[in-house]
């Protein structure tokens, strides 16, 4: 029992040597473990962002797109027209619009109010119909250069929100790099926890394993101590069970000589002999 006791003492002591040490790190790695989920949370967060960033940007990117088609079709626009101008430039009379525009009312009044041959009012018509053709050159001239400078200041209107989604896609795919960047950060971080907690995990696993015995060795020791003490404890009552029926035995011898000399009996003596004649008769 004493080699046991001092075993057990000696093996509680390992046991508690190594049992702080193995909170302590358990601990640690716990708290990493906490600090991993943490940053998941948080680069589960940052991918979301950067995502509809992303998303934003290739929004804006159809939309500059569409500015560029847009900006190609009215220079197209433009420069045919401003083809159309030359052409009309070229075949523009030397009179301006409102003298000719004058000369056409003389004339038209004059064939309303005068009396003509027919000569005199074919060439008048015909004078009419070359100041109309001169007026109109000076019309589409005048139609095609508003439809220029309509063109222009559409053109100019979509350069301008052109450059404005150009310059919103370029902040926002900024942004969303550096997000992306940021997430990346945490990524290695966590990967570095993880590493580092798995690390003391394996060293928590290891002080286990040696503890593993120490407790297998520990329980062993207590149920010999228990099986010991139950063996004594049996050993003791069959003792006291002996040394019971000897005093008995005893008792009895010393009772039936009092009987024979006469001598009175004490209650536990004649509860004995009682005992002892009540077995016989039984």
């Amino acid at each position: 029992m004493e080699e046991l006791q001092e075993r057990l003492i000696h093996l509680r002591e390992q046991r508690n040597e190594r049992d702080p040490k193995a909170r302590e790190i358990a601990k640690k790695r716990n708290k990493l473990n906490e600090q991993v989920k943490d940053l998941r949370i948080e680069i589960r967060e940052l991918r979301c962002e950067r995502d509809e960033l992303n998303r934003k940007v290739k929004e804006l990117k159809q939309l500059r797109e569409k500015t560029k088609t847009e900006i190609h079709n009215k220079i197209r626009e433009i420069k045919e027209l401003d083809q159309r101008i030359k052409v009309l430039a070229e075949k523009k009379p030397l009179r301006n619009l409102q003298n000719l525009q004058k000369k056409l009312q003389e004339i038209e009044w004059k064939i309303q109010t005068t009396v003509l041959s027919l000569q005199e009012e074919k060439e008048l018509v015909d004078q009419v119909r070359q100041i109309e053709t001169k007026v109109n050159i000076h019309k589409k001239l005048e139609t095609t250069r508003q439809k220029m400078f309509e063109l222009q200041t559409e053109l100019k209107a979509i350069e301008i929100e052109n450059q404005r989604y150009h310059k919103k896609l370029t902040e926002t795919a900024q942004r969303s790099q550096e997000i992306h960047d940021k997430m990346l950060e945490k990524i290695n971080k966590a990967r570095e926890l993880e590493i580092e907690a798995d690390n003391i995990h394996q060293n928590l696993l290891k002080i286990r394993q040696e503890l593993k015995p120490i407790r297998e060795e520990i329980t062993k020791i207590l149920n010999q101590i228990k099986l010991q003490r139950e063996e004594k404890r049996k050993e003791e009552e069959q003792e006291k069970k002996k040394n019971e029926e000897a005093l008995r035995k005893k008792i009895k011898k010393k009772a039936k000589e009092k009987l024979k000399r006469g001598e009175k009996l004490t209650w536990g003596e004649f509860q004995l002999l009682a005992e002892k004649g009540k077995t016989t008769q039984d």
